[in-house]
């Protein structure tokens, strides 16, 4: 009976610390993504509720379905989009391929990590 209990507890640390792994992933991905001017779409938003995520532009919204590390379907514009990432493992773009149109957006700063690079300079 103890083997059963602990086996069921180990279990159940196991399933959580997959699941925290995975959102703490998905959250890699989250954030406004630009596109050069004239693109079929300036800009998207990549977000991530329920630990699905999803991406959201003026031409409509769509799920995002991972498909491999960093690759994910479009499954509302039979499209894929790839995230890019730098040396240090952040997520710095993304790669859209749908409805015949190859596009290469830059992911934006966010608000905190401007702050952070405005509190740096006026220290120096």
């Amino acid at each position: 009976m103890k083997k059963m209990i602990l086996f069921s507890l180990l279990f159940l640390g196991m399933s959580f610390a997959a699941s925290a792994q995975t959102d703490s992933t998905m959250k890699d991905y989250v954030g406004k993504y630009k596109f050069p001017e004239g693109s079929p779409v300036n800009e998207i938003v990549v977000s991530l509720e329920n630990g699905a995520l999803s991406m959201t532009s003026a031409v409509g919204s769509s799920s995002l379905e991972k498909t491999a590390e960093d690759v994910f379907t479009i499954t509302q514009f039979q499209g894929t989009a790839t995230f890019k990432r730098n040396e240090a493992k952040k997520v710095i773009g993304v790669s859209i391929n749908a409805m015949g149109y190859s596009l290469e957006g830059t992911k934006e700063e966010t608000s905190s990590q401007s702050l952070f690079i405005v509190r740096k300079n006026l220290k120096n």
